[in-house]
């Protein structure tokens, strides 16, 4: 933890700049695979728009699943490098497989493959970010990961548009090429991530987490949870929007702009979003984020042509930075010490089958009624989280959520 000058604010650690480069070059890779994927499954392979679905949900729904196992184990040996260094390695290692598939199943592995090495990497490293940063930064050193995670989410789209110029539309081409950045995350991680030292005079023997100490766990972090999950049912994969913006129109060559556009904003917003939570009360800010997530559904279901689309995709991502950094700094501030990782994988684990169902209803209402009903189901399921954050979240540990000042 750096240390800071009585009445300065403390600087952000070295190991929180160090994951944000880690995610930003995994993201790049992952991108360049995603921004093409849903097109890869419909148009090279013929699958269906509902099994786009399946494959999203199932992919992130073991992500989730697999954070609760990592944070659970990084909780009890109390280390976190170790696991975060598995994950990244493990999405690099899946990468190869995309390009090589040659069938729906070889890309439902693939996406089991790396979303595990997500769930393996997910909770340690959000708990990494809570054990180096002082509490009075914790919500601007959420928001600064979570900005370089999505300038990595909108390169990597950027990336893939040339890279499909380049080779002539042949996407497994471009999977190829997803490697490189692949390779980079994890060497930032071996040589830039350090754990904090524990002090000379702590017992140098740490007691391990029980399943019994997940009791922690109070009240306020149950009903972040709960929040967690309202949120998911209503904001379903990103998959969507690119399949909509094709639909309207947008060529195939240019099916990664979807991606650059939604994680533009959001990687634009994350940071202020990061240090507003820091000052603000945090209700207003997720009421504010629903009231965006709302508007794009709305857009796009009424959308005609590509520029509507892309109105409502800009939206998209203004709903996900002022949500997504904020409700990890949630979990920090509500899961103690000891369970942190554990909460983290909890949190993840709920609001990732809470994502499962929404993206298989989502792929399922596309087939049957077609993409604008998809949208205005969304929209409904958003306004009724609104109604439940208005209404309901006012209380974390019997205070008010507001940042102290």
């Amino acid at each position: 933890m750096n240390p800071a000058a009585p009445g300065r604010r403390p600087r952000i650690p070295r190991t929180v700049w160090a994951l944000g480069f880690v995610s930003l070059f995994m993201d790049v890779s992952s991108e360049i695979t995603h921004a093409l994927l849903p097109l890869f499954l419909t148009v090279t392979l013929g699958a269906s728009v509902a099994m786009v679905g399946v494959i999203d949900g199932i992919a992130e729904s073991t992500a989730s699943i697999a954070k609760v196992f990592s944070g659970y184990v990084s909780d009890r040996i109390g280390r976190r490098k170790p696991l975060i260094l598995l994950g990244y390695g493990l999405g690099a290692l899946s990468k190869p497989l995309f390009p090589l598939a040659g069938s729906v199943a070889t890309v439902l592995g693939a996406r089991f493959i790396d979303r595990i090495g997500k769930g393996l990497r997910g909770a340690p490293r959000d708990a990494l970010v809570a054990d180096v940063t002082p509490a009075a930064i914790r919500g601007r050193a959420f928001g600064l990961r979570q900005s370089l995670d999505t300038v990595g989410a909108f390169l990597g789209p950027l990336i893939a548009i040339g890279l499909m110029a380049a080779f002539a539309n042949d996407m497994r081409a471009v999977f190829w090429a997803a490697l490189i950045p692949a390779g980079l995350a994890v060497l930032c991680v071996l040589v830039g991530v350090e754990e904090p030292k524990r002090p000379a005079t702590a017992d140098p023997v740490r007691p391990p987490v029980r399943l019994s100490d997940l009791g922690q766990l109070g009240e306020g972090f149950w009903r972040v949870a709960g929040i967690g999950v309202v949120f998911s049912l209503a904001r379903f994969s990103e998959a969507f929007l690119i399949l909509k913006a094709h639909q309207e129109g947008l060529p195939l060559a240019l099916a990664p702009l979807v991606l650059v556009a939604m994680n533009l904003v959001y990687a634009a917003g994350a940071y202020p979003a990061g240090i507003a939570s820091d000052a603000v009360r945090l209700r207003d800010l997720l009421a504010w984020g629903l009231a965006l997530l709302i508007a794009a559904d709305l857009v796009l279901a009424r959308a005609a042509g590509v520029t509507g689309v892309f109105v409502g995709i800009a939206l998209w991502g203004g709903h996900m930075a002022m949500t997504q950094g904020l409700m990890a700094r949630l979990v920090a501030d509500t899961a103690p010490e000891p369970v942190r990782a554990s909460g983290f994988g909890l949190f993840n684990l709920a609001s990732g089958l809470a994502l499962l169902a929404a993206s298989l209803i989502a792929g399922l209402v596309w087939d049957r009624f077609g993409s604008d009903a998809t949208f205005l189901s969304g929209a409904a399921l958003a306004a009724v989280a609104l109604v439940l954050v208005a209404a309901g979240f006012g209380q974390v540990k019997g205070r008010p959520v507001v940042a102290p000042r």
